[in-house]
């Protein structure tokens, strides 16, 4: 049966059953015909709607008090998130936790710093065109990721920040039937800051389960002079200790470049941003406080999903050259996103480091 968890373009002419339905500071519940009911006094736009009255726009964002939770969505299943938009001026965007929890487990699914999870890890805004992440201007985040639940959705973003937050959001979901075979999607930050000296970054340990890896959001700052992407990824699978299953021959070769991202006549990176893999930053030093190099890359496995019978851990090197054409183990600043599916129940995540940990300097 047709379910509306599927739908392209080879498959949009289709009827189905599933209700379409909306959440956003208009209508907190996405209850039909509840949209647009906030009353002028209670509004967050009441004053620019003081002419207008009840149904004009008077309550479109909302105020989270700094150091404290707000919950964006809460639903009843069965149903699929199918996309999410919001925009924060503010841009450190560490200091904002997004978490995602499913059918009532007491930990959840997706914890991740905003910025991290739509690819802008160094809190300067980047545009993305790709298909399940695209940041349009100005600081406009979207998530196309399908997020199938069969009993409860609950979301959230905690504001560690020491300032509130004015945020805009909305979430489009319908509820429809959820296939038996239907993973849940998860996201994990993982930060190492120095990286310790040769040891790989930790993308993704300890998941348990039967499921697919599905993509991987790399912000990278350069702590020497020279290349930094020799290191190999390394995916650990259903029984492997030593040596992978599957094993890369190159950071950019991962992130589907060559070479270095280097252009072929001069001297320097080449960003860009596809459906399935962007190299979209590669900051340059100012000559004075911004001193260091700092990348950002994403590869989504969506025509090729790195499949998983019951554990997983992901790994991947630092390298750079030292003289003699011997490879340097580097101690840089990483900070990843695991993003994959698999059933339920979970494992609990490690503990995100606290907000001075993350900040970004």
């Amino acid at each position: 049966m047709f379910d509306g968890l599927n739908l392209n373009l080879g498959n949009l002419f289709r009827l189905s059953d599933a209700k379409t339905r909306s959440i956003s500071p208009e209508n907190f519940t996405g209850e039909p015909g509840k949209g647009g009911m906030c009353e002028l006094e209670d509004g967050s736009a009441r004053w620019a709607a003081r002419d207008l009255g009840k149904g004009w726009k008077v309550n479109p964002f909302v105020i989270i008090p700094a150091k404290s939770t707000f919950t964006l969505a809460d639903i009843e299943g069965p149903g699929c998130i199918q996309h999410f938009w919001m925009t924060i001026l503010h841009n450190r965007w560490r200091n904002i936790i997004l978490r995602i929890y499913w059918d009532g487990q007491d930990f959840p699914s997706v914890e991740c710093p905003l910025g991290d999870f739509f690819c802008c890890g160094w809190n300067e805004e980047e545009q993305i065109t790709s298909l399940p992440i695209c940041v349009n201007p100005r600081h406009a985040f979207n998530s196309y990721w399908p997020m199938p639940f069969r009993k409860h959705c609950r979301m959230t973003l905690e504001n560690r920040a020491e300032e509130e937050l004015v945020v805009y959001y909305q979430v489009d979901y319908t509820l429809t039937e959820v296939p038996e075979d239907a993973a849940y999607f998860h996201a994990q930050f993982r930060r190492s800051n120095p990286l310790a000296y040769q040891t790989p970054h930790v993308i993704l340990d300890g998941v348990k389960g039967k499921g697919h890896y599905v993509g991987t959001i790399l912000s990278w700052q350069s702590n020497n002079t020279g290349w930094w992407g020799e290191g190999e990824i390394k995916f650990y699978m259903d029984g492997d200790s030593e040596y992978p299953t599957i094993c890369g021959t190159g950071t950019e070769d991962y992130f589907c470049g060559a070479y270095d991202f280097e252009h072929r006549d001069e001297h320097r990176y080449v960003d860009f941003t596809t459906p399935y893999t962007g190299f979209h930053v590669a900051e340059r030093p100012d000559g004075l406080y911004r001193s260091q190099q700092r990348f950002s890359m994403y590869r989504w496995h969506i025509m090729d999903p790195i499949r998983f019978e019951n554990e997983l851990k992901v790994t991947i090197q630092a390298l750079g050259w030292r003289e003699g054409g011997r490879y340097l183990p580097l101690q840089d600043d990483l900070a990843s996103v695991a993003i994959w599916y698999q059933q339920l129940p979970g494992t609990p995540f490690p503990t995100l480091p606290g907000k001075d940990e993350l900040e970004v300097i």
